[in-house]
């Protein structure tokens, strides 16, 4: 006998056990199949726990720079990694318990153990208790992604790391080489940096995290170099060689000139794999890469069955496949006759992307370039911290804040930071443009003194001429 549902998603990610929990609230009977660890890689192996190593990280930097703010610490200031970890990995415990907590709360029934579709509404999950049959009105594949490994250097935890073996080391690297430049890649790349760590960086493209507009590239790029990280873009890895000391990398620099260069360890960070194989998904759905074509709303080319998260198409980020989930479970509900559910398609125009490193880079929409490039006549303009009274004060007077308006229309198209807490800014600027705000609102919001936030509206001035700080 098949267990019947509602709803049935599989994973338990920001984007399945969001999914799980709005389905739930909208009155379907909803279960949640996961093979792992509840709260998915996000919360256990990603997001979450990554942000409470480089929470340490930042506080050992700022205690040996004690002096910079009149203090004087007693005793020689050192990391203990040991101890690092632990407190990450305790946190991310009690997030893995808290959405234990959700599912019960919000009666949602967790079958643990490897979940496999037998057809659109129907799947078997082999776990603990055996081989279970489960059937619904409707699935959700929330089944996330996983790291990509170099094909002539897989991960092996020892030596050749991924963002999972990063964040539970087996002992501290001295000299480590990270391969790619994107936010998982930098953020470690900060992390061992600020631990001690002799660290190098490589790129294949022209500039360090590509995906952002160009002055923040370089701005971000010569901030690393001052704290002594060394990065080299256009370049390659073309071959490594794991030894009992370490890994012998050959790097082909932008010259085109290739060297063999020693470090203790690697950390390779060059992108993403969809978990979609053997999950029973080939003949069910269109797939582009591995990851599944979906609509607006997540549906897929089998009535009944839906895809969320980094399982689907880019960007891939724990904040999209949360907003997905909402989406997928309001449309379902509806499809079931709830008339008092209106669902939103995803506007990937204004999904922020944030990068914890040091100094912090965030962003929304489009780039001064891309702006161009898309047609637009473009009003551009940028805001210093050494401007903001506020960022002086707190010693963080490195980074700006730059905006990017259509000329015309006054349409805010973009904003783009670097500095401290501006992960923590950028919201603003994505509630504006989700309002499709003009530079005139913005011009005219009250911003509270003293904030670093103030940057922001100047930042707004300077792009029609009207900086009042600089």
């Amino acid at each position: 006998m098949a267990t019947n549902y509602d709803v049935i998603v599989l994973g338990s990610g920001p984007g399945g056990y969001v999914a799980a929990i709005r389905c739930a609230q909208l009155g379907l009977k909803t279960a949640i199949v996961e093979r792992e660890l509840l709260g998915g890689i996000c919360l256990n192996w990603g997001c979450i726990p990554t942000k409470a190593l480089l929470r340490s990280a930042e506080i050992l930097h700022y205690a040996q720079h004690a002096k910079d703010y009149g203090l004087k610490l007693a005793g020689e200031i050192e990391a203990d990694l040991e101890a690092v970890v632990k407190r990450s990995r305790g946190v991310a415990k009690q997030l893995n318990q808290g959405v234990t907590h959700l599912m019960k709360k919000n009666k949602i029934t967790v079958h643990m153990g490897e979940g496999t579709l037998t057809g659109p509404t129907s799947l078997t999950v082999k776990g603990d208790k055996g081989e279970e049959k489960l059937t619904a009105k409707h699935v959700i594949v929330a089944t996330g992604a996983r790291a990509r490994d170099l094909p002539f250097a897989p991960a092996d935890g020892n030596r050749v790391w991924t963002y999972r073996h990063a964040m539970t080391p087996p002992e501290m690297p001295k000299k480590l080489l990270v391969i790619g430049s994107g936010a998982i890649g930098i953020e470690f790349a900060s992390f061992y940096n600020d631990m001690g760590c002799d660290v190098t960086v490589v790129e294949m493209l022209d500039r360090i995290v590509p995906v952002e507009d160009k002055d923040v590239s370089a701005f971000l790029e010569k901030s690393l170099t001052k704290q002594g990280m060394t990065i080299m873009t256009g370049a390659g890895v073309e071959d490594i060689k794991v030894t009992d000391k370490g890994v012998k990398a050959k790097i082909k620099a932008k010259d085109g000139k290739v060297s063999e260069t020693e470090f203790t360890h690697c950390i390779t960070a060059i992108g993403i794999v969809p978990n979609t194989e053997n999950v029973g998904l080939e003949k069910l759905v269109e797939m582009d890469r591995g990851f599944i074509q979906i609509d607006d709303y997540g549906r897929t080319k089998s009535k009944g069955l839906w895809a969320i998260g980094d399982c689907t198409p880019g960007p891939w980020l724990a904040h999209k496949a949360s907003h997905e989930g909402v989406t997928t479970a309001e449309a379902i509900a509806k499809e079931l006759g709830n008339k008092d559910v209106h669902p939103h398609p995803l506007d990937r125009s204004n999904i922020p992307g944030c990068t914890y490193c040091h100094p912090q880079i965030a962003s929304v929409g489009l780039t001064e370039e891309k702006a161009k490039e898309a047609g637009h006549q473009v009003k551009a303009g940028t805001f210093p911290f050494i401007g903001n009274g506020k960022a002086i004060a707190l010693g963080e007077a490195e980074g700006f804040v730059k905006t990017v308006f259509d000329a015309k229309t006054g349409e805010l198209l973009g904003a783009h930071m670097v500095g401290a807490e501006v992960t923590e800014m950028i919201q603003g600027f994505v509630v504006g443009k989700t309002l499709e705000t003009t530079e005139a609102e913005l011009m005219n919001t009250v911003f509270p003194h003293p904030t670093i936030s103030e940057s922001m509206h100047e930042s707004v001035l300077a792009s029609y001429g009207r900086a009042l700080h600089i």
